[in-house]
C-alpha cells in the first residue's frame, strides 16, 4: 500500500485536539500547511507549535480561530504583527529545551516536515533541519512534504518509511536568506573578536552582519571548528579557504556539527550529499555538557541592549517582544563550561543616529534579560571589548561605560556612582 496522501487522506489522520509540530525554516512544510488552511473547518482545536516561522498565514493572524491556531516559540517577521494583535501564543524556552518541552506540554503530537526524497534503502532525510523535530522520530506520527530541492544531508535525522504516516509531494526552491550589509561599525567589532580566535578554536556563530564580517577574517585560520545551532554561508567559505577542518575538535573531529541550516542555494549545495555535515537534534548541539566537551569553544551572539551588570536583552526591541530566547543562553552556559572557553555578545553602541545608548545603567522598562549576568563572558561594541568574567560588580560597570559610545560615557560614569556602582 502505498504511503502517497491525498489532502483528504491528510486530514483524517488529524485528530480533535492535534498539535502539530514543524521544524523552523526550511523544514517547513509549505504545502501541508496550504492543505490543513483550506480545510480548516474540518479541524476542531488544532495548534501548530512552531519556532521561528517562515510564511505569513490566515491561521497565524488568528482568521481560524477554533479550527487552526499558531504558538509560537520565536517570533518572526511572519508571526510578529500577530503576536502584538493577540492571535499567537509565545511560550517562554531556550532552544535546546525545546523537545523537553514540546514532549511535555503536547497532548497529541504529530510532526510535519519537508524531507529529500527517499533513498533506495527507504530512509529519507530531514535535510536542513534536525532541530527540535529529530527527536520525535519513532515517538510520534510524521507526515512528509517530499521536495527534490531539500538536500539530503547526513546525522541523526533520517527517517524511514515505515516510520512516516504518509507523506505529499512538492517540489519547490528552498527559502534563502540575503546576507546583510556590513557596516564600519560591524567591521570594527568583528577585528576585535578576530582578533581573539586562535587556530584550532571551535566556533558556534549566530545569524546577522557581526558575524558574516567576523568570519569574512578568519580564512587565514587553520584547523578551525564547527559546532553551532545555525550553518550559514560564511562557514562554507571558511571550509572552501582552508580555514576549516574540525581536526582538533574534542568530539565529532572532522565534522561540521549543526542543528539546521539557512542561507543560499551555495550552502544548500554544499550541505547535500556532504559526509562532512552532521545535522543533531538541538537537544545535543545546545547542551551546555556537549558544548563543554571541547577545550577551546568559542561562540558569537548578538544583543539588544545591555546594562552595567552585564545583563543580556537580547529578545526585546524597546520593551516590546521582537524574537524569543534561541540559543544564546545555552552556548553562554556552555562555553562558561568549556576548559578554555570564550563567549562574545556583541552590539552596536548606539541606536538612531547616536542618540540612544544600548549600554545603560539598567535595562529599559518591558526588556527582557536573556543572557544572565552570571554567564556573559565578553560584551563587545565597535570600541572594544569589555572582559566580564571573575570581574566585581564596580569593575563591570566601568568596563562597559569604556566601550559605550564617548558621548554617553559620563553620563553612565554619573549615574553609576549616584546608584552606588562605584565610588
Amino acid at each position: 500500500m502505498t504511503k502517497l496522501l491525498q489532502p483528504e487522506d491528510f486530514i483524517r489522520l488529524i485528530n480533535k485536539d492535534a498539535d502539530i509540530i514543524i521544524p523552523l525554516s526550511n523544514g517547513e512544510p509549505h504545502r501541508l500547511l496550504d492543505i490543513l488552511e483550506e480545510h480548516h473547518r474540518q479541524l476542531e482545536n488544532v495548534t501548530v507549535h512552531q519556532l521561528l516561522a517562515l510564511r505569513e498565514r490566515d491561521y497565524i493572524n488568528g482568521k481560524m480561530k477554533g479550527h487552526l491556531s499558531h504558538t509560537s516559540y520565536f517570533l518572526s517577521a511572519a508571526t510578529r504583527k500577530a503576536f502584538w494583535e493577540g492571535h499567537v501564543e509565545l511560550i517562554p524556552n531556550v532552544f535546546q529545551e525545546m523537545y523537553y518541552l514540546l514532549r511535555k506540554t503536547t497532548k497529541n503530537p504529530m510532526v510535519i516536515a519537508v524531507a529529500s526524497p527517499m533513498d533506495e534503502h527507504g530512509y529519507f532525510s530531514l535535510g536542513t533541519n534536525a532541530d527540535y523535530t529529530a527527536d520525535f522520530i519513532g515517538e510520534v506520527p510524521f507526515v512528509l512534504e517530499v521536495n527534490k530541492h531539500m538536500p539530503r544531508a547526513f546525522g541523526k535525522h533520517q527517517i524511514h518509511i515505515s516510520q512516516i504516516a504518509g507523506f505529499v509531494e512538492n517540489d519547490e526552491p528552498l527559502t534563502e536568506e540575503k546576507s546583510p550589509v556590513i557596516t564600519d561599525k560591524d567591521r570594527k567589532i568583528a577585528e576585535y573578536i578576530a582578533a581573539d580566535i586562535q587556530d584550532g578554536d571551535t566556533l558556534q556563530i549566530g545569524i546577522g552582519a557581526i558575524p558574516n564580517a567576523v568570519m569574512k577574517m578568519l580564512k587565514d585560520r587553520k584547523h578551525l571548528g564547527i559546532h553551532t545551532e545555525m550553518l550559514t554561508d560564511g562557514i562554507v567559505d571558511l571550509v572552501e579557504a582552508g580555514a576549516v577542518d574540525g581536526m582538533r575538535k574534542m568530539t565529532h573531529k572532522g565534522k561540521i556539527v549543526a542543528s539546521f541550516a539557512f542561507g543560499s542555494q551555495k550552502l544548500y549545495d554544499f550541505i547535500n550529499n556532504n559526509p562532512s555535515v552532521e545535522f543533531l537534534p538541538v537537544r545535543l548541539v545546545n547542551s551546555a555538557y556537549e558544548i563543554a566537551k571541547e577545550d577551546h569553544m568559542v561562540s558569537i551572539n548578538a544583543t539588544t541592549e545591555v546594562d552595567l551588570y552585564g545583563q543580556c536583552a537580547s529578545e526585546t526591541v524597546a520593551g516590546r517582544y521582537y524574537s524569543s530566547s534561541g540559543g544564546q543562553a545555552d552556548f553562554a552556559r556552555g562555553v562558561r563550561l568549556s576548559k578554555y572557553g570564550k563567549g562574545y555578545v556583541c552590539m552596536h553602541s548606539t541606536v538612531k543616529n547616536d542618540t540612544i545608548s544600548r549600554i545603560k545603567l539598567h535595562l529599559g522598562e518591558g526588556s527582557i534579560v536573556t543572557t544572565s549576568k552570571n554567564y556573559v563572558d565578553n560584551i563587545v561594541t565597535e570600541y572594544g571589548i569589555a572582559r566580564l568574567h571573575g570581574k566585581s560588580i564596580s569593575e563591570r560597570a566601568k568596563a562597559l561605560i569604556g566601550i559605550a559610545h564617548p558621548k554617553f560615557r559620563d553620563e553612565l560614569t554619573r549615574e553609576a556612582k549616584e546608584f552606588g556602582l562605584f565610588d
